[in-house]
């Protein structure tokens, strides 16, 4: 082989292997530009997520919260007077009573038209009856009371900053909420829902928001507790009461809530994706996959608190949530602290 062929032949094979380094580079940039897309595509469509979560909790909170202020606001005028009529009427029909039996003690031999008048409306059952039917009408009218300003404790609006609330009045008022799915049927007995308060300080929180992680997690267990009576008789369930648990306690600075029922539990499966977005068991038009999501992105993000589920099949599902207490950077804080409360 002469010297020109083979510089000829060498020059190519160079040409050749950097055209070849070019490509496969060309290649490299083309594969990491397409990795860079991918993460990109992914970032945006879990911040689309996360937008969509926001979105919906937005507007179901505002949709209930505003339709449960304008009932509350409603009922607060009517059950007022009838509160008011009611005190005043009480001792007004006490007083009556105690005359007519003044009369009964002092005239004891009445005519034949009051006799006869008195059977007709049986005026021995009406003084017997109607004190209690008062005292009825009173106590369901300090529950009505009670249901309004329950009401307007769960539909209360967010500010832009946290302020205090007290835990249990946010429990006990979306247990009240949730009160007509709990009572009996003709399906089940009523669901029991069992209290066990601890000494909890006021928590700086969004009150709305950790009211909305409740319901949720208090409808899906009792969403639970009926799914587990699917083919058992009343008599059945009698036997097994459903149940749901609510426990506080206050511990290493960490206001701790546990709200447990003795459903069918949950497999590991299902525990592992129980808070993605769009995950439910739920029949379709039951569920939107969306409720448990929203509630670990306002304890976790919302509250920098932790929101935990433990379960197991045939026995129960549990969930925890822990919410940081106040810490004091200053004396001051404490001082101010201090004030407020007194």
């Amino acid at each position: 082989m002469n010297s020109y062929n083979f510089t000829t032949k060498l020059t190519i094979t160079i040409a050749l292997l950097l055209k070849l380094r070019k490509m496969s580079t060309f290649q490299a940039a083309i594969s990491l530009e397409n990795a860079r897309l991918y993460q990109q595509a992914q970032q945006a469509l879990k911040d689309l997520q996360q937008a969509q979560l926001q979105i919906v909790q937005s507007e179901k909170m505002s949709a209930l919260g505003n339709l449960v202020a304008g009932v509350a606001h409603e009922m607060n005028n009517p059950v007022g007077f009838i509160c008011n009529g009611l005190e005043q009427t009480q001792p007004i029909i006490i007083d009556i009573i105690e005359h007519l039996q003044l009369y009964q003690e002092t005239f004891s031999q009445p005519s034949e038209e009051i006799i006869t008048h008195a059977d007709e409306i049986d005026l021995d059952y009406s003084l017997e009856y109607l004190p209690k039917i008062i005292d009825a009408m009173v106590m369901a009218a300090d529950r009505l009371k009670n249901i309004s300003v329950s009401l307007g404790t769960f539909s209360r609006a967010d500010t832009e900053h946290k302020v205090k609330f007290n835990i249990h009045d946010g429990l006990d008022s979306t247990i009240l909420i949730l009160k007509h799915r709990l009572k009996a049927n003709t399906k089940r007995p009523e669901i029991e829902v069992i209290t066990e308060y601890g000494d909890l300080p006021q928590v700086d929180c969004f009150p709305g928001k950790l009211n909305q992680v409740f319901m949720n997690i208090l409808a899906n267990a009792i969403d639970a507790l009926d799914e587990s009576n699917y083919g058992l008789s009343f008599e059945d369930i009698e036997g097994k009461p459903n149940k749901i648990m609510i426990k506080t306690i206050a511990e290493n600075e960490q206001v701790k809530i546990s709200i447990s029922d003795n459903g069918k539990g949950m497999s590991q499966e299902v525990q592992a994706r129980i808070f993605d977005h769009l995950f439910t068991t739920k029949r379709v038009c039951q569920g939107t996959g969306l409720g448990l999501a929203i509630a670990q992105q306002i304890v976790e993000e919302k509250h920098e608190g932790c929101l935990e589920v433990e379960s197991e099949l045939g026995t129960g599902t549990s969930f925890y949530i822990q919410l940081p207490m106040k810490r004091f950077s200053s004396i001051s804080e404490q001082r101010d602290e201090y004030v407020y409360r007194r």
